[in-house]
């Protein structure tokens, strides 16, 4: 079967995927429609329709930085765990873990029908600052509800490692940033002030305890897509390093990535426009709490935390442009935002 391909899809096989369709009895007739969509990773994301039905695939890109294959069985494993539960996700259709169909695992997906804030806002949201506030108080409806499910009642015992999740975190963080000196060219940890007092505090400052459950790993504005008649969320995406851990992280990283009130969009890790409306850190902090049962005064500890590591992920970036590996322009503006990151850390620390 000759199917067109658009520009830079050459890493699916249409013909081979069309052939697995049938045997997993997933609609009939020529694949068309297909359209390269954009997500945010470097995952390879197409829609397209067979037999009247629309789908989405995911695979991992032709060189992936981890086992992409093995993180494309992991997300199809949280998807289909998460079926029939509270917290909105895309509806997994079907998973391949077979290798040599397309030369990776991939799954496919229900298309949503929402949109992405970062992208930019649709008029009824744009106009309405009651909308915007109660979108961020979604947000946080959709961590909490993750956070309440058993994890082993779904079959999810084994997806992560629990115990001691908490006190290794600083460790592992730190063992990174060090091993970007083996990019020629970096300036070394001496760049991002702070960063090694932000340890320490982590570390004297840790919770004692927490209620192990669910979490996305990155959850932030990008990685959900909002409903076009209201504030509500339709599907949380980019499952790639969901994990078992302490659910209370997944606060953590949209407080690092929220955008204070009345700071300039120029310090925004993400951007939205208009910004005014939307909830306060506080009122994200409160509403977990109410919706969670959780204890959420160490909210702050785990703000600071994922600073912490999102500074030094973009840190990364930066050292591989310093050695040629990257853009340095690109390098450069990662590297200003670990730095904006970790001043807000330190703010939230002293505060």
């Amino acid at each position: 079967m000759a199917i067109d391909r658009p520009v830079g899809l050459d890493l699916v096989d249409f013909a081979a995927l069309s052939a697995w369709m049938d045997d997993e009895g997933l609609g009939e007739g020529a694949i068309s429609d297909i359209v390269p969509l954009t997500g945010g990773s470097q995952n390879v994301i197409v829609r397209f329709a067979r037999g009247g039905t629309d789908y989405v695939l995911r695979r991992p890109p032709a060189h992936p930085s981890a086992d992409g294959n093995a993180t494309m069985r992991r997300e199809a494993r949280i998807l289909r765990a998460l079926v029939g539960t509270a917290v909105p996700h895309p509806r997994l259709i079907g998973a391949c873990a077979d290798e040599t169909v397309l030369g990776a695992a991939f799954y496919l997906m229900e298309p949503v029908d929402g949109f992405n804030p970062g992208v930019g806002l649709p008029s009824l949201h744009a106009g309405d600052p009651a909308i915007r506030h109660a979108m961020g108080l979604a947000m946080v409806d959709a961590i909490a509800a993750l956070g309440a499910l058993d994890h082993r009642a779904l079959g999810l015992a084994d997806f992560g490692n629990p115990d001691g999740f908490l006190t290794r975190q600083v460790g592992r963080w730190q063992r990174q940033l060090d091993g970007y000196g083996r990019h020629a060219g970096w300036p070394g940890a001496a760049a991002l002030p702070g960063v090694g007092e932000l340890a320490l505090w982590l570390e004297r400052e840790c919770p004692a305890r927490f209620d192990p459950g669910i979490l996305h790993g990155d959850f932030h504005l990008k990685n959900v897509l909002f409903r076009y008649d209201g504030p509500a969320i339709a599907a949380v995406i980019d499952w790639e390093l969901a994990t078992i851990g302490d659910p209370m992280l997944d606060l953590g990283w949209l407080l690092a990535t929220w955008r204070d009130q009345g700071a300039p969009a120029s310090e925004a890790q993400i951007v939205v426009e208009p910004w005014d409306g939307f909830a306060t850190s506080r009122d994200l902090i409160a509403r977990y709490g109410a919706a969670s049962g959780r204890d959420v005064s160490r909210a702050d500890w785990y703000a600071v935390l994922a600073c912490f590591k999102l500074a030094i992920l973009l840190e990364g970036s930066f050292a591989r442009a310093c050695a040629g590996k990257a853009p340095r322009a690109i390098g450069d503006r990662l590297h200003a935002s670990a730095v904006r990151l970790l001043g807000k850390a330190a703010r939230i620390a002293a505060g």
